[in-house]
């Protein structure tokens, strides 16, 4: 039997294909397990506060702050694995490399599983959890690199865009592997039982997820353009030092840094972290329906990374990223405004009908915020602003005269608050509960809701805006391994790309949740935690319109 030019012509290229799609699939279904693990924490924020930073003292608002601080730490450090695993891909390999970050991470997120909460060994509880969250995150800083350029070194040079895409979408599925984890648990486990020991249950899981990773990654082989290098002797003995202290690439990774990954970072995590923060705290909606809601969005919200992906080969990178970019700048305000009046249409007009407003001298009013748990707010005005602030309900604040002791106007009503600082034991307790009743009595008059209506709740709007969100996600995300990739030479590519992608996504974008509730404490405006996005992204746009390049073209084997 014969074998004719054209048949075995056809049959290489289908080997290679199946080729490609095993180094896309092992590559990206690893990255997703492990996004699984970094982000199982961060969507859990609220009831891990409880278990690990609600103690006497401390108040819920308080408690959450905490959990976001060590959702934030892992984020904090990937910069950090960044610059370790880079290293390790530049000099020893990228599928080496990416192997041994997958078992740290996932060991490290079993391990929260299993840890005792704050009621069982006390202060030594966040303080191991806080450890294994910054162990994540070194983990998590070599693992996105290594992924991102593994694939791209395989990848045909007018698809980079589009195979690195699947990449890129691994963070969202990350993100809604976890929610359909948690909301499965829920659906098989109580409320009370969930909240007790049942948000251990997705932890627990990724290991099995660790194991068939593992099982997946052995069947790669290293990268092609690596292994010529390697072969050729021309990896760099000190990639660190030749990515971060020659002016030539150091220059190049300042503005992937500020001119691209920046702005990224605050729109990813605003599009997906912030709106279940938003969702959950602010509009106060049960945790399982927030999670569907965000479930569903992802779900809708993913295929257009392919899309911007393979339009990023045809246009460019740089117009699709930085659009996205103009879009979330200008659209984040009026999207999150609808978005309340589609979740909770009550509270909604409850703010359009009766606003609250703190009516006090603004030089006797501290922050709202209270990093330690222990600050005594016991002047008028701060009395007024920690009951309204923990309640999440928005207000703004007018001026009185110097001395006068606040209230707190809710549409014509007006509540007067209270000096507390002579007050002491039974007698504070007596005009706090006085005070709350008032008010609270008030803000219910008003048509204030303590929670989100899930039968008032318009489904299709809701879901509309919250997939227009993650939109944006995809438009600034598609592209960006293809141009991180594409701006350095393959020597010194895993590290130089790893750095500005950690510090774009881990610093400004970690950081967002935390930065954007302390500012909503601060000021008592609900949407003004979104200044924090918005003045990121557009400084991006400055500063990618006037340094970064097409480098679509050029060698990528340089």
């Amino acid at each position: 039997m014969t074998t004719t030019s054209g048949e075995t012509g056809h049959k290489k290229q289908s080997q290679e294909k199946q080729s490609m799609w095993l180094v896309i699939g092992a590559s990206s279904l690893g990255t997703i397990f492990e996004w699984f693990d970094f982000y199982i924490f961060g969507t859990l924020a609220a009831i891990m506060g409880t278990q690990f930073f609600e103690v006497e003292g401390i108040n819920p608002t308080t408690s959450f702050i905490f959990a976001l601080l060590a959702l934030a730490a892992g984020f904090v450090v990937r910069p950090f694995g960044a610059m370790v695993f880079g290293g390790m891909g530049d000099k020893i390999g990228r599928k080496h490399t990416f192997l041994v970050t997958m078992v740290i991470m996932g060991l490290s997120t079993f391990l929260v599983g299993v840890l005792p909460n704050y009621a069982t060994i006390g202060i030594a509880a966040p303080i191991i959890l806080i450890g294994l969250r910054l162990v994540q995150g070194l983990a998590m800083g070599g693992e996105y690199g290594g992924a991102a350029t593994y694939v791209a070194e395989h990848s045909p040079d007018n698809k980079r865009g589009q195979m690195t895409a699947w990449i890129q979408t691994t963070a969202t599925l990350g993100l809604l592997l976890a929610l359909v984890a948690i909301g499965v648990t829920q659906h098989y486990v109580s409320p009370e039982d969930f909240k007790a020991w049942g948000w251990r249950l997705p932890f627990l899981f990724s290991i099995v997820l660790l194991l068939v990773s593992i099982w997946i990654r052995m069947k790669l082989n290293e990268s092609p353009v690596f292994q010529a290098m390697k072969d050729e002797g021309r990896t760099s003995k000190s990639p660190l030092r030749e990515a971060f202290l020659e002016w030539r690439n150091l220059k190049i990774v300042l503005i992937a840094l500020f001119g691209l990954v920046a702005g990224q970072g605050v729109v990813w995590y605003t599009g997906q972290f912030y709106a279940l923060f938003f969702l959950q705290k602010m509009l106060h909606v049960d945790l399982s329906t927030s999670y569907w809601l965000i479930g569903g969005a992802l779900a809708i919200g993913t295929p257009f990374f392919i899309f911007f992906g393979w339009l990023s080969d045809r246009i460019g990178r740089k117009p699709i990223i930085l659009a996205g970019l103009v879009l979330a700048a200008a659209g984040y305000f009026p999207l999150f405004g609808a978005l309340t009046g589609a979740v909770s249409p009550a509270l909604e007009q409850a703010q359009k009908a009766s606003p609250v407003v703190v009516v006090a001298d603004q030089a006797a009013c501290a922050v709202q915020f209270d990093p330690v748990g222990k600050a005594k707010f016991l002047q008028s005005c701060d009395i007024a602003k920690s009951y309204l602030a923990k309640g999440g309900f928005s207000y703004s604040n007018e001026a009185a005269p110097a001395g006068a002791v606040a209230s707190v106007r809710i549409g014509q009503t007006v509540i007067p608050s209270f000096e507390g600082k002579n007050l002491t034991g039974a007698a504070l307790k007596t005009a706090q509960a006085d005070f709350v009743k008032q008010v609270g009595g008030a803000l219910k008059a008003a048509g204030y809701p303590t929670k989100a209506d899930n039968a008032t709740i318009d489904y299709p709007k809701t879901l509309g805006i919250l997939t227009l969100l993650v939109l944006l996600v995809t438009m600034v995300y598609a592209p960006m391994a293809a141009a991180l990739v594409e701006m350095f030479p393959a020597r010194i590519r895993y590290s130089a790309m790893s750095l500005p992608y950690h510090f774009g996504n881990g610093w400004f974008g970690g950081l967002l949740p935390f930065i954007t509730f302390t500012i909503v404490a601060a000021t008592g405006g609900i949407y003004d935690g979104l200044w924090y996005p918005v003045g990121i992204a557009a400084f991006t746009v400055v500063i990618g319109l006037l340094f970064v390049k097409d480098n679509r073209h050029l060698d990528f084997n340089r």
